[in-house]
């Protein structure tokens, strides 16, 4: 199985890349640092220099796949956005949120998707329940939260523009990593374990996008 993860230098990316080299699967990751790159390479993985927040670098994510078939593609990369509606966010704020979590999301996927359709494979993308809009219950992290739910009107619309694979957005939960903090409710390897299974369970004929780490469906965005 070849999976690919994109955001992999630490946290759950990094994770993702532990458990499915343990499986046995053949990973290729990225990562915008050398530190990043080298412990991805620490883990037997191909490490691959993109950061998602630059658009130039990005663009070059397909020649780096050149010929290559992706069973399971994994979009983690993204960062925290703290505030709330009481203030509006800073430009720099703004545009450092939105371009890891949308922008990035989105020059990746034409560039993934196809290779996943070569092996009707499957291409998840890391969100958050705090993007979604039927549950919302502050404005904490509004901008974040809006970059989340952004991110899952991409996933949904792409998904019609790429029928031989299956699209998805996953919520890792509240995790303990440097963005949820250690007293998050679950650790990274928890979370890992339970949306790899999520992501191999999931049916490519379910219309159904949004999803829990656990397996359960969200049933409003």
């Amino acid at each position: 199985m070849n999976v690919l993860i994109i955001g992999a230098s630490r946290g759950i990316g990094l994770e993702f890349v532990r458990q499915y080299r343990q499986a046995g699967a053949r990973v290729i990751a990225t990562a915008r640092s050398d530190e990043g790159l080298a412990r991805i390479s620490a883990l037997g993985a191909k490490a691959l220099r993109v950061d998602v927040a630059q658009p130039a670098s990005v663009s070059g994510l397909a020649w780096q796949l050149d010929g290559e078939k992706i069973d399971v593609a994994v979009y983690v990369a993204g960062v925290w956005a703290d505030g709330s509606a009481k203030q509006p966010p800073t430009q720099q704020l703004f545009d450092a949120t939105m371009y890891a979590n949308v922008l990035g999301a989105m020059q990746a996927l034409p560039q993934v998707a196809p290779l996943v359709e070569e092996a009707g494979g499957k291409f998840a993308f890391i969100s958050s329940g705090m993007g979604s809009i039927t549950e919302v219950e502050s404005s904490y992290g509004w901008t974040y939260r809006v970059s989340k739910a952004a991110l899952n009107m991409a996933v949904q619309s792409a998904r019609f523009d790429y029928p031989k694979a299956y699209l998805m957005a996953l919520c890792p939960g509240w995790v303990r990593t440097d963005m949820g903090g250690a007293n998050a409710s679950i650790s990274v390897e928890e979370s890992v374990s339970a949306m790899r299974k999520t992501i191999s369970n999931a049916k490519k004929s379910d219309a159904h996008v949004f999803w829990h780490h656990d397996g359960s469906k969200y049933t409003g965005w």
